[in-house]
């Protein structure tokens, strides 16, 4: 599994893993992300039930794995969280935070030790030993239930499925052509964004913020002036194309 580091600074690092060569040929390939402070660490959409071992196997080379004091899922999708009951075992005094309309769903992956801190709808903010994040909504970009990360030191969003394409182990983790990376996410964004009206309110949250990367849970990490570009592409997409198939 490839690993990067994204970002550090005195107070905290962002870690990027993904293009696992051992994922199965019809699995989504995803990205992992984990914010390490001195004391504390928050996993980002800690992947699919087949990942866990790579991921655990990943994640100890930067930290004891009970560091891990906090867990986020954007959304209830299984690609996301469905390692949940697994790491629900290793990290038990763990707390995962993640939307308030998921609970009862999210808990079917096994979540009987860690604690769950629902998300309302509006978002908020999040302190893991004095770093402040920020949960944006993203509803309905494509869950019901959905949302990005902000860090204001860093500048990186996590965008969750916002901005992912299918990509393959052997592709880039960083975008290196963006019109070439159309190709990876169009049909992605025209059949799982449902909503131009949701769509516009992401992206009218997200133009607010200083971004230097723009780190989806699939595909491509996108940085410098690929982010507007991104942004204005999708702003210029329609999407919810498939409605147009029943």
């Amino acid at each position: 599994m490839q690993t990067v580091k994204l970002f550090e600074c005195a107070t905290h690092e962002w870690i990027v893993f993904g293009r696992d060569p051992d994922k199965g040929e019809k699995i989504v390939d995803t990205n992992q992300y984990l914010i390490k402070t001195a004391r504390e660490a928050v996993l980002l959409d800690p992947g699919g039930i087949e990942l866990f071992s790579s991921m655990l196997a990943s994640v100890v080379h930067y930290l004891p794995v009970e560091q891990i004091t906090h867990l986020f899922a954007s959304h209830q999708d299984p690609d996301i969280i469905s390692s949940l009951g697994l790491w629900d075992k290793t990290l038990p005094h763990a707390t995962l935070h993640a939307p308030w309309i998921w609970e009862g769903f999210l808990r079917h992956y096994g979540c009987n030790n860690i604690t769950y801190k629902p998300i309302a709808d509006e978002g908020g903010t999040f302190k893991v030993d004095g770093i402040e994040l920020e949960f944006i909504p993203a509803h309905y970009m494509h869950s019901s239930g959905n949302f990005s990360v902000y860090d204001p030191v860093s500048k990186i969003l996590f965008s969750g499925d916002v901005g992912g394409g299918l990509n393959g182990a052997d592709d880039p983790l960083f975008v290196e052509d963006f019109d070439k990376h159309i190709k990876q996410i169009k049909t992605f964004h025209q059949r799982w964004m449902p909503s131009e009206r949701a769509k516009q309110a992401w992206l009218n949250r997200v133009r607010k913020l200083d971004i230097d990367l723009l780190c989806p849970q699939h595909g491509a990490i996108y940085q410098g002036k690929d982010i507007e570009r991104f942004l204005d592409w999708l702003e210029d997409l329609e999407v919810g194309t498939a409605l147009r198939l029943s």
